[in-house]
């Protein structure tokens, strides 16, 4: 089965606790603190991987989490950092955010890897509280804890030449003349249900082909496969527009590549804009070629009559492509402004009185108290040091807040002391 959009969860690697402990040995006196920090929190990555050609492997997967730091330990022992995820996806995939549809990355070049969320840091062990004035600090940190992230996965498939046309008009059966791919071929509308990709060799040169499934009048609204399959000629150098000239399907050759023209122009201008060569397959169905004139002066393009039946022109065509290839810049990643999550502020904060209650708020005191261990006294008391540090305090009292009055930041709830 073809899929080429998924939606996914990721989440980094929490970062570890620090560790509270203290050296005890017989004949150390005087050991001191040495717990270590917390490792930490694994990464989460996308790598471009060239076997894969659809997101068929996240159809039932959808959940991907890095591991976890772990916790520090005594004798100043680091905690283990937790190991990274690394989420294969064909080359071509767009990584976006779910809920803005924003590109965070172009997964390219084969086996490039991308950053996507980085692992919480570990939290410091009581070793890094010890000063000459508090020797004996029973706290510690807890570790960077993060959150959980929504992706929308999307493939474009990466191809020097998009083949396009309606259904029917040969599409399948030229890519398997022209490359040793083989495509499904039927006699019915809409064979081809997924890109297919075929390498065509011209003396020492090779280019990939990609034969697009069908669009009809409305594909650029979403008409028949519409959107499903417009994405996949997006990177694409050349396209070859294919038009069947024995109208065999009953339409008009010269409307059929009309109405594909209008569509690929109200879809994306720059999808319209792109060099384009026309072939009129199916020469060996008609008696003159008056219909190929008619066909070059509607596109104001050479028209190359081919038969992939019986391979006429095929060779000549080959030849074609590889020449406007030689004149085209080779394909690049998408032009885009990176989408980043937006880092928490972890200077600012905000007070409000609700009630008999003040509320503290803000990245900086929601930082600090997600860190420390609040429920233990010595802890709580850098806790409030650093509030006072930051001139909190201060401007608790500014606003109305005495001795006793409570004061809640998080969960957390305490009474003003002088």
């Amino acid at each position: 089965m073809f899929i080429d959009v998924a939606f996914i969860n990721c989440k980094a690697g929490d970062g570890g606790n620090g560790c509270v402990s203290f050296r005890r040995e017989k004949y150390v006196p005087k050991g001191g603190p040495d717990g270590g920090d917390g490792g930490k929190g694994g990464d989460v990555y996308f790598e471009a991987d060239p076997s894969l050609n659809s997101l068929r492997q996240f159809r039932y997967n959808q959940l991907f989490k890095a591991e976890n730091g772990e916790n520090g330990k005594g004798n100043n022992m680091t905690g283990k950092g937790g190991a990274d995820i690394v989420i294969k996806v064909p080359r071509g995939t767009l990584i976006k955010d779910a809920e803005t549809d924003k590109i965070i990355a172009d997964v390219f070049h084969p086996d490039e890897k991308v950053l996507v969320l980085e692992g919480g840091k570990g939290g410091r062990g009581n070793a890094r509280f010890c000063t000459a004035t508090r020797r004996t600090p029973s706290f510690a940190e807890n570790g960077e804890k993060v959150v959980k992230r929504r992706f929308k996965l999307e493939l474009k498939t990466i191809a020097d030449v998009g083949l396009i046309g309606y259904p029917n008009v040969g599409k399948s059966t030229l890519l398997s003349v022209v490359s040793k791919a083989r495509p499904k071929i039927a006699n019915y509308p809409f064979t081809t249900l997924s890109p297919n990709l075929g390498v065509v060799t011209y003396y020492d040169e090779s280019f990939v082909v990609a034969d697009i499934p069908g669009l009809i009048e409305g594909a650029g609204e979403g008409a028949g496969l519409g959107h499903s399959f417009l994405r996949h000629v997006e990177r694409v150098r050349l396209i070859a527009h294919i038009v069947d000239i024995s109208a065999s399907e009953g339409r008009d050759p010269v409307q059929d590549y009309k109405t594909i023209r209008e569509e690929l122009k109200r879809y994306s201008k720059e999808l319209y804009e792109l060099d384009e060569i026309v072939i009129a397959n199916k020469i060996d169905l008609i008696a003159d070629y008056e219909k190929i004139k008619e066909l070059e002066k509607a596109s104001g393009k050479e028209v190359i009559p081919v038969s992939a039946v019986t391979t006429k022109g095929v060779k000549e065509l080959i030849a074609a492509l590889s020449k406007k290839l030689k004149e085209l810049p080779p394909v690049q990643p998408m032009e885009y402004e990176p989408f980043e999550y937006e880092k928490e502020d972890k200077h600012s904060y905000k007070i409000k009185k609700i009630g008999d209650t003040f509320y503290v708020s803000g990245g900086f005191v929601e930082e600090l108290a997600r860190k420390v261990y609040l429920d233990d006294m010595e802890s709580f008391v850098y806790f409030q040091r650093k509030m006072r540090d930051r001139g909190i305090i201060e401007d608790l009292k500014s606003q109305g807040a005495k001795d006793g009055d409570t004061v809640r930041v998080l969960d957390v709830e305490f009474t003003l002391v002088e």
